[in-house]
């Protein structure tokens, strides 16, 4: 029988089994997911062994994004290739009566596809261009010019968010009805990234200012 919480789910392997009522399949959760949170873990084959690697990923449209050394294991292993993709937030411990009720709030996003690689060398700057400026904005324009070296040896590869998968969990513990009796302390404890004070390079020049980060925002 067909759970109702599969309506949505774009394929088998994206179908969420285990605590299907935490499943979204609509794209502005998980669109909301992946610009929350820049880190993403790669996994792939190579040499028939299974590799997670982490990377940065960001999101234009319909694609993800992610980058890094053209002949380096990962780059190599993944363009053309079926990789999956995911990303994780970590919003809460979620401690309850019993400890098979222990759990976190979170939010994750597993995505599967082929890994297609951006060859248009405009479109690798415009891309890296658009990475930069997510941290600091218009920073690309104020950083020494990349070099055609630099260029050729970075790689970019994407994958359109065709099947993908969310799962949220939020609010206090499920305990079993007997054991909220149990004198024992149940609840959540919220888990937030923020953002510290900068600490300047040592070696920065005299009179250059921090980039303003005020409105850069995690998780």
């Amino acid at each position: 029988m067909t759970s109702p919480h599969d309506a949505g789910a774009p394929s088998a392997r994206t179908r969420v089994n285990r605590y299907r009522h935490l499943a979204h399949y609509d794209r502005p959760t998980i669109d909301a997911i992946l610009d929350a949170m820049p880190v993403a873990h790669i996994a792939y084959l190579h040499e028939g062994q299974p590799i997670v690697t982490p990377t940065l990923q960001w999101r234009e449209g319909d694609r993800v994004y992610w980058h890094g050394a053209r002949h380096g294991r990962m780059m190599q292993a993944t363009e053309g290739a079926d990789v999956c993709l995911t990303v994780s937030i970590l919003d809460g411990l979620v401690l309850a009566r019993s400890a098979f009720n222990f759990n976190v709030n979170h939010r994750s996003v597993m995505l599967f596809g082929k890994a297609e690689a951006v060859t248009d060398p405009q479109e690798k700057v415009r891309l890296l261009t658009r990475l930069i400026n997510s941290f600091a904005p218009d920073q690309w324009d104020k950083l020494r010019p990349a070099t055609d070296a630099e260029l050729n040896v970075t790689a970019i590869l994407s994958l359109r968010i065709d099947e993908a998968s969310a799962k949220v969990r939020s609010g206090p513990p499920e305990d079993n009805e007997d054991d909220y009796a149990h004198p024992v302390w149940a609840g959540v404890l919220p888990i937030n990234l923020t953002l510290g004070a900068p600490e300047p390079d040592p070696r920065n020049l005299p009179g250059v200012a921090a980039p303003d980060l005020s409105g850069y925002k995690i998780g």
